[in-house]
Protein backbone atom coordinates (compact mmCIF):
# COMPACT_ATOMS: atom_id res chain seq x y z
CA UNK A 1 0.00 0.00 0.00
CA UNK A 2 1.10 3.80 -0.45
CA UNK A 3 2.42 5.21 2.46
CA UNK A 4 1.17 9.14 1.50
CA UNK A 5 -2.35 10.00 0.68
CA UNK A 6 -2.05 13.57 -1.08
CA UNK A 7 -4.70 15.88 0.01
CA UNK A 8 -7.11 17.68 -2.44
CA UNK A 9 -6.18 20.85 -3.53
CA UNK A 10 -8.15 23.45 -1.86
CA UNK A 11 -9.02 25.20 -5.13
CA UNK A 12 -10.23 22.15 -6.40
CA UNK A 13 -12.39 21.74 -3.71
CA UNK A 14 -14.66 24.94 -4.15
CA UNK A 15 -17.46 22.83 -4.63
CA UNK A 16 -17.11 21.39 -0.92
CA UNK A 17 -16.97 24.99 0.19
CA UNK A 18 -20.01 25.94 -1.16
CA UNK A 19 -21.99 23.14 -0.53
CA UNK A 20 -21.68 21.83 -3.85
CA UNK A 21 -21.80 23.80 -7.70
CA UNK A 22 -25.68 24.10 -8.86
CA UNK A 23 -25.77 22.34 -11.99
CA UNK A 24 -23.79 19.33 -11.42
CA UNK A 25 -24.04 17.11 -15.08
CA UNK A 26 -24.35 13.57 -13.75
CA UNK A 27 -24.23 11.01 -16.96
CA UNK A 28 -27.67 9.98 -17.89
CA UNK A 29 -29.26 7.19 -17.04
CA UNK A 30 -29.71 5.87 -20.77
CA UNK A 31 -25.69 6.02 -20.96
CA UNK A 32 -24.75 4.49 -17.57
CA UNK A 33 -27.96 2.11 -16.44
CA UNK A 34 -26.88 -0.53 -19.26
CA UNK A 35 -26.34 -3.80 -19.24
CA UNK A 36 -22.77 -3.13 -21.58
CA UNK A 37 -21.53 -0.46 -19.28
CA UNK A 38 -22.55 -2.46 -15.89
CA UNK A 39 -20.48 -5.22 -16.59
CA UNK A 40 -16.82 -3.17 -16.94
CA UNK A 41 -17.54 -1.65 -13.30
CA UNK A 42 -14.81 -1.42 -11.04
CA UNK A 43 -15.06 -0.64 -7.32
CA UNK A 44 -14.65 2.92 -5.56
CA UNK A 45 -13.84 4.66 -2.89
CA UNK A 46 -17.58 4.39 -2.33
CA UNK A 47 -17.98 0.19 -2.63
CA UNK A 48 -19.16 -1.35 0.71
CA UNK A 49 -15.68 -2.91 1.65
CA UNK A 50 -14.18 0.79 1.80
CA UNK A 51 -17.12 1.91 3.43
CA UNK A 52 -16.75 -0.22 6.25
CA UNK A 53 -13.24 0.06 6.69
CA UNK A 54 -13.07 3.56 7.05
CA UNK A 55 -15.88 3.58 9.53
CA UNK A 56 -13.89 1.28 11.44
CA UNK A 57 -10.58 3.57 11.20
CA UNK A 58 -13.09 6.43 12.18
CA UNK A 59 -15.01 4.80 14.92
CA UNK A 60 -11.62 3.02 16.06
CA UNK A 61 -13.54 -0.30 16.18
CA UNK A 62 -11.23 -3.38 18.28
CA UNK A 63 -11.23 -6.43 16.88
CA UNK A 64 -10.04 -9.28 19.62
CA UNK A 65 -10.10 -13.58 19.36
CA UNK A 66 -11.65 -14.71 22.73
CA UNK A 67 -12.00 -18.26 21.73
CA UNK A 68 -9.37 -20.45 18.75
CA UNK A 69 -10.01 -23.92 19.96
CA UNK A 70 -8.33 -25.92 17.24
CA UNK A 71 -6.60 -29.03 16.78
CA UNK A 72 -3.31 -29.88 15.38
CA UNK A 73 -4.95 -30.16 12.10
CA UNK A 74 -6.67 -26.70 12.24
CA UNK A 75 -10.30 -28.23 13.02
CA UNK A 76 -12.39 -26.64 15.89
CA UNK A 77 -14.18 -23.35 16.26
CA UNK A 78 -13.10 -20.03 17.13
CA UNK A 79 -14.38 -16.45 18.11
CA UNK A 80 -13.68 -13.06 17.02
CA UNK A 81 -15.34 -10.00 18.33
CA UNK A 82 -15.64 -6.89 17.12
CA UNK A 83 -15.80 -3.61 19.90
CA UNK A 84 -17.87 -1.21 17.87
CA UNK A 85 -18.49 2.72 19.82
CA UNK A 86 -21.98 1.42 20.12
CA UNK A 87 -22.03 -2.60 20.67
CA UNK A 88 -20.22 -6.14 20.31
CA UNK A 89 -20.40 -8.57 17.02
CA UNK A 90 -19.22 -12.15 17.08
CA UNK A 91 -17.75 -14.39 14.16
CA UNK A 92 -18.33 -18.07 15.54
CA UNK A 93 -15.80 -20.21 13.30
CA UNK A 94 -16.15 -24.28 12.68
CA UNK A 95 -13.67 -26.03 10.85
CA UNK A 96 -14.64 -29.39 10.65
CA UNK A 97 -12.70 -32.04 7.76
CA UNK A 98 -14.22 -32.54 4.52
CA UNK A 99 -13.43 -35.20 1.59
CA UNK A 100 -11.73 -34.04 -1.18
CA UNK A 101 -15.02 -35.40 -3.17
CA UNK A 102 -17.23 -33.21 -1.21
CA UNK A 103 -15.02 -29.99 -1.95
CA UNK A 104 -16.89 -27.87 -4.75
CA UNK A 105 -17.85 -24.00 -5.70
CA UNK A 106 -21.69 -25.22 -6.38
CA UNK A 107 -24.43 -23.81 -4.01
CA UNK A 108 -26.01 -27.55 -3.96
CA UNK A 109 -23.24 -28.40 -1.73
CA UNK A 110 -23.96 -30.03 1.56
CA UNK A 111 -20.77 -30.10 3.67
CA UNK A 112 -17.60 -27.01 3.76
CA UNK A 113 -14.52 -26.75 5.00
CA UNK A 114 -15.54 -24.36 7.40
CA UNK A 115 -19.32 -22.68 8.58
CA UNK A 116 -19.31 -19.09 9.74
CA UNK A 117 -22.14 -17.22 11.61
CA UNK A 118 -21.96 -13.59 12.94
CA UNK A 119 -23.65 -13.12 15.88
CA UNK A 120 -24.96 -10.45 17.24
CA UNK A 121 -23.24 -9.43 20.72
CA UNK A 122 -20.86 -11.77 22.59
CA UNK A 123 -22.17 -15.64 22.16
CA UNK A 124 -22.07 -18.14 25.97
CA UNK A 125 -20.97 -21.61 25.70
CA UNK A 126 -24.08 -22.98 24.99
CA UNK A 127 -24.96 -20.36 22.26
CA UNK A 128 -21.36 -21.86 20.95
CA UNK A 129 -22.70 -25.38 20.90
CA UNK A 130 -26.12 -24.08 19.49
CA UNK A 131 -24.16 -22.73 16.98
CA UNK A 132 -21.81 -25.62 16.56
CA UNK A 133 -24.60 -28.21 15.93
CA UNK A 134 -26.36 -26.21 13.17
CA UNK A 135 -23.94 -23.86 11.58
CA UNK A 136 -22.04 -26.76 9.46
CA UNK A 137 -25.83 -27.43 7.53
CA UNK A 138 -26.44 -24.19 6.75
CA UNK A 139 -30.04 -23.73 5.10
CA UNK A 140 -30.54 -26.99 7.21
CA UNK A 141 -29.88 -25.54 10.25
CA UNK A 142 -32.13 -24.11 12.83
CA UNK A 143 -31.03 -20.33 13.99
CA UNK A 144 -32.15 -17.30 16.05
CA UNK A 145 -32.62 -14.02 16.02
CA UNK A 146 -29.21 -13.19 17.38
CA UNK A 147 -27.83 -14.73 14.19
CA UNK A 148 -27.34 -12.14 12.13
CA UNK A 149 -25.39 -13.77 9.00
CA UNK A 150 -24.42 -17.50 7.86
CA UNK A 151 -21.92 -18.00 5.71
CA UNK A 152 -19.64 -21.70 4.25
CA UNK A 153 -16.18 -21.61 2.26
CA UNK A 154 -13.56 -24.24 1.16
CA UNK A 155 -10.02 -24.02 1.32
CA UNK A 156 -8.08 -23.74 -2.00
CA UNK A 157 -6.55 -26.69 -1.87
CA UNK A 158 -3.96 -25.45 -4.77
CA UNK A 159 -3.09 -22.98 -2.45
CA UNK A 160 -3.52 -24.05 1.24
CA UNK A 161 -1.41 -26.85 1.59
CA UNK A 162 1.30 -24.93 -0.41
CA UNK A 163 1.59 -21.68 1.57
CA UNK A 164 1.26 -23.91 5.09
CA UNK A 165 3.96 -26.21 3.36
CA UNK A 166 6.15 -23.30 2.99
CA UNK A 167 5.59 -21.79 6.63
CA UNK A 168 5.80 -24.81 8.45
CA UNK A 169 9.61 -25.15 6.14
CA UNK A 170 10.12 -21.54 7.79
CA UNK A 171 10.27 -20.31 4.37
CA UNK A 172 7.67 -17.53 2.34
CA UNK A 173 5.44 -18.96 -0.21
CA UNK A 174 5.91 -17.49 -3.70
CA UNK A 175 4.63 -14.37 -4.51
CA UNK A 176 3.18 -15.39 -7.81
CA UNK A 177 2.10 -18.32 -6.57
CA UNK A 178 0.02 -16.13 -4.12
CA UNK A 179 -1.62 -13.83 -6.73
CA UNK A 180 -2.11 -16.76 -9.21
CA UNK A 181 -5.45 -17.41 -6.75
CA UNK A 182 -5.63 -14.58 -4.55
CA UNK A 183 -7.20 -16.06 -1.67
CA UNK A 184 -6.99 -19.33 0.94
CA UNK A 185 -10.50 -19.79 1.11
CA UNK A 186 -13.67 -19.19 -0.99
CA UNK A 187 -16.90 -18.59 0.44
CA UNK A 188 -19.87 -20.36 -1.53
CA UNK A 189 -22.65 -17.95 0.30
CA UNK A 190 -22.92 -15.13 2.67
CA UNK A 191 -26.76 -15.13 4.04
CA UNK A 192 -27.95 -12.49 5.91
CA UNK A 193 -31.24 -10.86 5.89
CA UNK A 194 -32.96 -13.61 6.74
CA UNK A 195 -32.41 -15.93 4.64
CA UNK A 196 -32.76 -19.37 5.61
CA UNK A 197 -33.82 -18.39 9.52
CA UNK A 198 -31.40 -15.94 10.51
CA UNK A 199 -32.24 -12.61 11.49
CA UNK A 200 -34.05 -10.40 9.57
CA UNK A 201 -32.34 -6.64 8.53
CA UNK A 202 -35.26 -5.19 10.76
CA UNK A 203 -33.17 -5.85 13.91
CA UNK A 204 -30.43 -4.09 12.48
CA UNK A 205 -31.62 -1.71 10.24
CA UNK A 206 -31.56 1.35 12.57
CA UNK A 207 -28.01 1.21 13.24
CA UNK A 208 -25.48 3.30 12.46
CA UNK A 209 -22.96 0.48 11.40
CA UNK A 210 -25.37 -1.60 9.82
CA UNK A 211 -27.60 1.15 7.86
CA UNK A 212 -25.70 1.49 4.37
CA UNK A 213 -25.88 -1.60 1.63
CA UNK A 214 -24.67 -4.87 2.85
CA UNK A 215 -22.23 -3.74 5.92
CA UNK A 216 -22.83 -6.69 8.16
CA UNK A 217 -22.50 -9.44 4.96
CA UNK A 218 -18.96 -7.64 4.64
CA UNK A 219 -17.73 -7.60 8.08
CA UNK A 220 -18.47 -11.14 8.08
CA UNK A 221 -16.03 -11.68 4.94
CA UNK A 222 -13.43 -9.60 6.27
CA UNK A 223 -13.42 -11.92 9.80
CA UNK A 224 -13.31 -14.89 7.85
CA UNK A 225 -10.25 -13.67 6.19
CA UNK A 226 -8.40 -13.25 9.80
CA UNK A 227 -9.65 -16.75 10.26
CA UNK A 228 -8.20 -18.13 7.35
CA UNK A 229 -4.76 -16.49 8.04
CA UNK A 230 -5.03 -17.74 12.09
CA UNK A 231 -6.04 -21.47 11.25
CA UNK A 232 -3.53 -21.32 8.19
CA UNK A 233 -0.33 -20.61 10.33
CA UNK A 234 -1.62 -22.79 13.57
CA UNK A 235 -1.52 -25.49 11.38
CA UNK A 236 1.66 -24.70 9.90
CA UNK A 237 2.72 -24.44 13.50
CA UNK A 238 1.45 -27.98 14.32
CA UNK A 239 3.64 -29.25 12.32
CA UNK A 240 6.75 -27.72 12.58
CA UNK A 241 6.94 -26.56 16.59
CA UNK A 242 9.47 -24.32 16.48
CA UNK A 243 10.20 -23.90 12.78
CA UNK A 244 7.21 -22.22 11.26
CA UNK A 245 7.09 -18.48 10.59
CA UNK A 246 4.08 -16.26 9.92
CA UNK A 247 3.55 -15.54 6.80
CA UNK A 248 4.66 -11.98 6.09
CA UNK A 249 2.25 -8.95 5.91
CA UNK A 250 2.70 -8.14 2.60
CA UNK A 251 1.83 -11.02 1.66
CA UNK A 252 -0.78 -11.46 3.63
CA UNK A 253 -2.32 -8.26 2.51
CA UNK A 254 -2.84 -10.09 -1.10
CA UNK A 255 -4.94 -12.59 0.04
CA UNK A 256 -8.55 -11.48 -0.02
CA UNK A 257 -11.26 -14.21 0.38
CA UNK A 258 -12.75 -15.78 -2.73
CA UNK A 259 -16.02 -15.87 -4.23
CA UNK A 260 -17.94 -17.93 -6.37
CA UNK A 261 -20.87 -15.89 -7.15
CA UNK A 262 -23.85 -17.20 -9.25
CA UNK A 263 -27.34 -16.05 -10.17
CA UNK A 264 -28.79 -15.80 -7.10
CA UNK A 265 -27.27 -11.76 -7.27
CA UNK A 266 -28.59 -10.52 -10.06
CA UNK A 267 -32.47 -10.34 -9.26
CA UNK A 268 -31.76 -8.36 -6.41
CA UNK A 269 -30.57 -5.28 -8.81
CA UNK A 270 -33.72 -5.78 -10.43
CA UNK A 271 -36.06 -6.12 -7.51
CA UNK A 272 -34.91 -3.04 -5.21
CA UNK A 273 -34.65 -0.14 -7.72
CA UNK A 274 -34.77 2.33 -4.87
CA UNK A 275 -31.61 0.81 -3.44
CA UNK A 276 -30.06 0.30 -7.20
CA UNK A 277 -30.72 4.39 -7.56
CA UNK A 278 -28.58 5.58 -4.54
CA UNK A 279 -25.83 2.73 -5.50
CA UNK A 280 -25.77 4.62 -9.07
CA UNK A 281 -26.53 8.52 -8.10
CA UNK A 282 -24.08 8.47 -5.45
CA UNK A 283 -21.10 7.70 -7.97
CA UNK A 284 -22.49 10.04 -10.49
CA UNK A 285 -22.56 12.37 -8.10
CA UNK A 286 -19.35 12.20 -7.46
CA UNK A 287 -18.21 12.05 -10.92
CA UNK A 288 -19.89 15.12 -11.65
CA UNK A 289 -18.01 17.00 -8.72
CA UNK A 290 -14.98 16.00 -10.78
CA UNK A 291 -15.48 17.09 -14.08
CA UNK A 292 -17.31 20.45 -12.96
CA UNK A 293 -13.46 21.30 -11.29
CA UNK A 294 -10.98 23.72 -12.92
CA UNK A 295 -7.63 24.87 -12.48
CA UNK A 296 -6.25 21.77 -11.82
CA UNK A 297 -2.98 21.20 -9.77
CA UNK A 298 -0.15 19.24 -10.72
CA UNK A 299 -0.87 16.97 -7.34
CA UNK A 300 -3.77 15.53 -8.50
CA UNK A 301 -2.37 14.49 -12.06
CA UNK A 302 0.79 12.97 -10.40
CA UNK A 303 -1.42 11.41 -8.19
CA UNK A 304 -3.76 10.11 -11.10
CA UNK A 305 -0.74 8.80 -12.84
CA UNK A 306 0.77 6.96 -10.24
CA UNK A 307 -2.96 5.43 -10.04
CA UNK A 308 -2.72 4.40 -13.83
CA UNK A 309 0.46 3.39 -13.66
CA UNK A 310 -1.53 0.83 -10.06
CA UNK A 311 -4.31 -0.12 -12.62
CA UNK A 312 -1.77 -1.47 -15.41
CA UNK A 313 0.21 -3.51 -12.55
CA UNK A 314 -2.87 -5.08 -11.54
CA UNK A 315 -4.17 -6.14 -14.63
CA UNK A 316 -1.08 -7.96 -14.87
CA UNK A 317 -1.75 -9.59 -12.05
CA UNK A 318 -5.28 -10.44 -12.58
CA UNK A 319 -5.76 -14.25 -13.37
CA UNK A 320 -8.11 -14.99 -16.32
CA UNK A 321 -9.21 -18.43 -17.82
CA UNK A 322 -11.73 -16.97 -20.22
CA UNK A 323 -10.89 -16.13 -23.51
CA UNK A 324 -13.28 -13.19 -23.70
CA UNK A 325 -12.19 -11.47 -20.71
CA UNK A 326 -8.40 -11.70 -21.58
CA UNK A 327 -9.36 -10.17 -24.88
CA UNK A 328 -10.77 -7.54 -22.82
CA UNK A 329 -8.08 -6.66 -20.24
CA UNK A 330 -5.96 -6.92 -23.28
CA UNK A 331 -7.64 -3.73 -24.92
CA UNK A 332 -7.87 -2.48 -21.11
CA UNK A 333 -4.19 -2.18 -20.72
CA UNK A 334 -3.71 -0.58 -24.40
CA UNK A 335 -6.23 2.35 -23.51
CA UNK A 336 -4.97 2.33 -19.83
CA UNK A 337 -1.19 3.20 -21.59
CA UNK A 338 -3.22 6.10 -23.80
CA UNK A 339 -4.40 7.75 -20.68
CA UNK A 340 -1.15 7.88 -18.87
CA UNK A 341 0.26 9.34 -22.19
CA UNK A 342 -2.81 11.87 -21.81
CA UNK A 343 -2.10 12.31 -18.21
CA UNK A 344 1.74 12.79 -18.35
CA UNK A 345 1.68 15.32 -21.93
CA UNK A 346 -0.43 17.68 -20.11
CA UNK A 347 0.66 21.23 -19.64
CA UNK A 348 -0.30 24.16 -17.72
CA UNK A 349 -2.67 25.53 -20.84
CA UNK A 350 -4.80 21.97 -20.10
CA UNK A 351 -5.04 22.75 -16.96
CA UNK A 352 -7.09 25.89 -16.52
CA UNK A 353 -9.85 24.78 -17.56
CA UNK A 354 -12.22 21.83 -16.80
CA UNK A 355 -9.45 19.28 -17.75
CA UNK A 356 -11.26 16.26 -16.23
CA UNK A 357 -14.66 16.68 -18.15
CA UNK A 358 -12.79 16.95 -21.30
CA UNK A 359 -10.28 13.83 -20.26
CA UNK A 360 -13.84 11.90 -19.70
CA UNK A 361 -15.59 13.18 -22.75
CA UNK A 362 -12.30 12.36 -24.74
CA UNK A 363 -12.26 8.71 -23.32
CA UNK A 364 -16.06 8.05 -24.67
CA UNK A 365 -14.90 8.86 -27.72
CA UNK A 366 -11.62 6.90 -28.37
CA UNK A 367 -11.47 4.23 -26.00
CA UNK A 368 -13.23 1.29 -24.23
CA UNK A 369 -16.14 1.20 -21.94
CA UNK A 370 -14.18 -0.68 -19.70
CA UNK A 371 -11.29 2.13 -19.67
CA UNK A 372 -13.93 4.62 -19.22
CA UNK A 373 -15.56 3.41 -16.54
CA UNK A 374 -11.55 2.76 -15.11
CA UNK A 375 -11.20 6.07 -15.48
CA UNK A 376 -13.81 6.67 -13.57
CA UNK A 377 -13.07 5.00 -10.59
CA UNK A 378 -9.54 6.13 -10.65
CA UNK A 379 -10.48 9.54 -10.69
CA UNK A 380 -12.99 9.63 -7.68
CA UNK A 381 -9.99 7.85 -5.84
CA UNK A 382 -7.80 10.93 -6.84
CA UNK A 383 -10.36 12.91 -4.76
CA UNK A 384 -11.00 11.11 -1.42
CA UNK A 385 -13.30 13.93 -0.04
CA UNK A 386 -15.11 13.97 -3.42
CA UNK A 387 -17.35 11.77 -1.59
CA UNK A 388 -18.21 14.06 1.55
CA UNK A 389 -22.09 13.37 2.20
CA UNK A 390 -21.96 10.32 -0.41
CA UNK A 391 -20.98 7.64 1.54
CA UNK A 392 -23.64 7.48 4.53
CA UNK A 393 -26.63 7.13 1.67
CA UNK A 394 -26.25 3.54 0.58
CA UNK A 395 -30.00 2.47 1.59
CA UNK A 396 -33.56 3.44 0.75
CA UNK A 397 -36.91 3.04 1.71
CA UNK A 398 -38.75 0.56 -0.36
CA UNK A 399 -42.43 1.15 1.20
CA UNK A 400 -43.98 2.08 -2.49
CA UNK A 401 -47.21 3.09 -1.71
CA UNK A 402 -50.44 2.64 -3.99
CA UNK A 403 -51.68 6.11 -5.70
CA UNK A 404 -55.14 4.69 -6.80
CA UNK A 405 -56.54 7.58 -7.25
CA UNK A 406 -54.05 8.96 -9.88
CA UNK A 407 -56.03 9.46 -13.06
CA UNK A 408 -54.83 6.84 -16.01
CA UNK A 409 -54.01 10.03 -18.95
CA UNK A 410 -51.57 11.45 -16.39
CA UNK A 411 -50.05 8.23 -15.10
CA UNK A 412 -49.60 7.29 -18.79
CA UNK A 413 -47.80 10.47 -19.72
CA UNK A 414 -45.30 9.59 -16.82
CA UNK A 415 -44.45 6.16 -18.74
CA UNK A 416 -44.26 7.54 -21.40
CA UNK A 417 -41.36 9.82 -20.16
CA UNK A 418 -39.78 8.10 -17.73
CA UNK A 419 -39.99 4.46 -19.40
CA UNK A 420 -39.91 5.94 -23.03
CA UNK A 421 -36.69 3.46 -23.69
CA UNK A 422 -38.93 0.66 -23.41
CA UNK A 423 -40.20 1.21 -26.94
CA UNK A 424 -36.76 0.00 -28.02
CA UNK A 425 -37.70 -3.58 -27.95
CA UNK A 426 -40.20 -5.12 -30.25
CA UNK A 427 -41.60 -7.86 -27.39
CA UNK A 428 -42.96 -9.96 -30.33
CA UNK A 429 -39.92 -10.96 -31.76
CA UNK A 430 -38.78 -14.47 -30.30
CA UNK A 431 -35.41 -13.14 -29.89
CA UNK A 432 -36.74 -10.65 -27.29
CA UNK A 433 -38.40 -12.94 -25.19
CA UNK A 434 -35.61 -15.86 -25.22
CA UNK A 435 -35.03 -16.14 -21.98
CA UNK A 436 -36.84 -16.50 -18.04
CA UNK A 437 -35.50 -16.06 -14.94
CA UNK A 438 -37.02 -18.82 -11.98
CA UNK A 439 -36.20 -20.12 -8.60
CA UNK A 440 -35.09 -23.65 -8.72
CA UNK A 441 -37.03 -26.14 -6.21
CA UNK A 442 -34.43 -27.80 -4.94
CA UNK A 443 -32.06 -24.48 -3.66
CA UNK A 444 -34.52 -21.96 -3.84
CA UNK A 445 -31.97 -20.31 -5.76
CA UNK A 446 -32.85 -17.97 -9.25
CA UNK A 447 -31.67 -19.72 -12.25
CA UNK A 448 -31.56 -18.76 -16.11
CA UNK A 449 -33.42 -20.45 -18.60
CA UNK A 450 -34.46 -20.28 -22.47
CA UNK A 451 -37.76 -20.22 -22.82
CA UNK A 452 -37.87 -22.08 -26.28
CA UNK A 453 -36.10 -24.96 -24.97
CA UNK A 454 -36.43 -25.59 -21.00
CA UNK A 455 -39.71 -26.24 -18.72
CA UNK A 456 -40.73 -23.39 -16.02
CA UNK A 457 -41.16 -20.60 -17.97
CA UNK A 458 -44.52 -20.59 -16.11
CA UNK A 459 -42.63 -19.90 -12.92
CA UNK A 460 -41.42 -16.71 -14.27
CA UNK A 461 -39.92 -14.09 -11.95
CA UNK A 462 -40.97 -10.78 -12.18
CA UNK A 463 -37.51 -9.55 -14.12
CA UNK A 464 -38.60 -8.88 -17.30
CA UNK A 465 -39.11 -5.13 -16.60
CA UNK A 466 -38.57 -3.86 -19.55
CA UNK A 467 -41.14 -6.21 -21.48
CA UNK A 468 -44.09 -6.47 -18.95
CA UNK A 469 -43.69 -2.00 -18.20
CA UNK A 470 -44.51 -2.26 -22.38
CA UNK A 471 -47.37 -4.59 -21.72
CA UNK A 472 -48.95 -2.06 -19.25
CA UNK A 473 -48.35 0.90 -21.11
CA UNK A 474 -50.17 -1.09 -23.94
CA UNK A 475 -53.54 -1.80 -21.77
CA UNK A 476 -53.74 2.34 -20.65
CA UNK A 477 -54.15 3.21 -23.96
CA UNK A 478 -57.60 0.96 -23.75
CA UNK A 479 -58.64 3.34 -20.74
CA UNK A 480 -60.41 7.14 -20.86
CA UNK A 481 -57.39 9.60 -19.59
CA UNK A 482 -59.66 10.71 -16.73
CA UNK A 483 -60.32 7.06 -15.35
CA UNK A 484 -58.45 6.34 -12.02
CA UNK A 485 -55.78 4.18 -12.03
CA UNK A 486 -58.30 2.22 -9.25
CA UNK A 487 -60.50 1.21 -11.82
CA UNK A 488 -58.08 -0.09 -14.18
CA UNK A 489 -56.58 -2.14 -11.74
CA UNK A 490 -59.78 -3.75 -10.95
CA UNK A 491 -60.12 -4.86 -14.17
CA UNK A 492 -56.14 -5.79 -14.41
CA UNK A 493 -55.22 -6.63 -10.92
CA UNK A 494 -52.01 -8.77 -12.69
CA UNK A 495 -50.30 -4.88 -13.14
CA UNK A 496 -50.98 -4.02 -9.68
CA UNK A 497 -47.04 -4.69 -8.95
CA UNK A 498 -46.26 -3.04 -12.16
CA UNK A 499 -47.81 0.33 -11.28
CA UNK A 500 -46.71 0.36 -7.44
CA UNK A 501 -43.30 0.36 -8.66
CA UNK A 502 -42.96 2.98 -11.49
CA UNK A 503 -45.19 5.22 -9.18
CA UNK A 504 -41.87 5.14 -6.74
CA UNK A 505 -38.86 4.10 -8.80
CA UNK A 506 -39.96 5.70 -11.58
CA UNK A 507 -39.00 9.16 -10.14
CA UNK A 508 -36.08 7.77 -9.28
CA UNK A 509 -33.36 8.76 -12.25
CA UNK A 510 -31.23 5.67 -11.98
CA UNK A 511 -33.91 2.69 -10.75
CA UNK A 512 -34.42 0.60 -13.48
CA UNK A 513 -31.53 -1.16 -15.88
CA UNK A 514 -32.37 -0.02 -18.97
CA UNK A 515 -32.13 -3.52 -21.15
CA UNK A 516 -34.21 -6.10 -21.66
CA UNK A 517 -33.36 -8.97 -19.51
CA UNK A 518 -34.99 -11.24 -21.65
CA UNK A 519 -33.33 -10.85 -24.42
CA UNK A 520 -31.14 -13.44 -26.78
CA UNK A 521 -27.49 -12.15 -25.76
CA UNK A 522 -28.14 -10.80 -22.38
CA UNK A 523 -25.20 -11.67 -19.87
CA UNK A 524 -26.44 -12.01 -16.46
CA UNK A 525 -22.36 -11.53 -15.63
CA UNK A 526 -22.98 -8.11 -16.50
CA UNK A 527 -25.42 -7.38 -13.59
CA UNK A 528 -23.15 -9.59 -11.16
CA UNK A 529 -20.35 -7.55 -11.94
CA UNK A 530 -21.88 -4.28 -11.41
CA UNK A 531 -23.09 -5.56 -7.59
CA UNK A 532 -19.91 -7.07 -6.91
CA UNK A 533 -17.87 -3.86 -7.70
CA UNK A 534 -20.58 -2.02 -5.75
CA UNK A 535 -19.06 -3.75 -2.99
CA UNK A 536 -15.67 -3.75 -3.78
CA UNK A 537 -14.92 -6.93 -5.25
CA UNK A 538 -12.09 -7.24 -7.87
CA UNK A 539 -10.36 -9.54 -10.48
CA UNK A 540 -12.96 -10.95 -11.79
CA UNK A 541 -12.85 -14.31 -13.16
CA UNK A 542 -15.76 -15.53 -15.25
CA UNK A 543 -16.45 -19.59 -15.59
CA UNK A 544 -19.17 -19.74 -17.54
CA UNK A 545 -21.71 -17.12 -19.16
CA UNK A 546 -23.95 -17.97 -15.35
CA UNK A 547 -21.46 -17.51 -12.65
CA UNK A 548 -17.71 -16.38 -11.96
CA UNK A 549 -15.17 -16.06 -9.15
CA UNK A 550 -13.94 -12.70 -7.79
CA UNK A 551 -11.60 -11.72 -4.56
CA UNK A 552 -12.97 -9.55 -2.03
CA UNK A 553 -10.77 -7.40 0.62
CA UNK A 554 -7.31 -8.57 -1.88
CA UNK A 555 -5.03 -6.12 -0.55
CA UNK A 556 -7.29 -4.95 2.40
CA UNK A 557 -5.83 -3.07 6.16
CA UNK A 558 -4.49 -5.74 7.92
CA UNK A 559 -6.62 -5.37 11.52
CA UNK A 560 -3.03 -3.94 13.10
CA UNK A 561 -3.56 -1.35 10.11
CA UNK A 562 -6.43 -0.36 9.61
CA UNK A 563 -5.65 3.15 12.23
CA UNK A 564 -2.93 4.24 9.72
CA UNK A 565 -3.18 7.20 7.69
CA UNK A 566 -2.69 4.98 4.23
CA UNK A 567 -5.19 1.88 5.53
CA UNK A 568 -7.22 3.07 2.52
CA UNK A 569 -5.43 3.33 0.00
CA UNK A 570 -6.38 -0.07 -1.47
CA UNK A 571 -8.09 0.52 -4.60
CA UNK A 572 -7.31 -1.94 -7.43
CA UNK A 573 -4.27 -3.64 -4.60
CA UNK A 574 -1.06 -4.74 -6.53
CA UNK A 575 2.09 -6.31 -4.84
CA UNK A 576 4.76 -4.32 -6.57
CA UNK A 577 7.42 -6.55 -6.14
CA UNK A 578 6.32 -9.23 -8.65
CA UNK A 579 8.36 -9.17 -11.68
Amino acid sequence: MSQNLPRSDQAENRWAESGGLADLARRPASQVCRLERMGAAFPTRLSFMRLLLRRMQKERWSIERPKFALDEQGFGRAVYRVRTKDRTYSLVAFANPLAPDQRTDRVIASAWDAAFVLFDGDPQEADLDRLEANAPHQEAGRFYATDLVISRANRSIRLFEYVCDCLANGRQPDPQRILDVGYLMRTTAVYGNGKFGVSDRSRVVRREEAQNSFQIEMLTVYLIRLFTFDQLEHIAACRAPGRSVSLEPALKRMLGIGNATGLGMAPFVVSHPELMHQWFAARETALARIRSLSGIQTPSIDRAVHLTRRALLHLEQWPLDDEAYKQRNARLREDLEVILKWLTESDDTDLTGQYWNRLISRSEQKLSVDAQELLVALLIEVYPKVIDGLDDAFYASEARPLNASQRVGEFRTFLDTRYDWTDRFNFKSDEQNQHFWYVSENKLEPRFGNRWTDPGADQEMPVAIARDISSLRKALKGYDAEETLAQFLLDMPQYRHLVRRAQSAGALEYAEIQDNLIAKGTSPLDILRFKLACFGAAKFDPKSSLWTRITMFQGAPLPDEIASDSADDWWLSTLPSVH
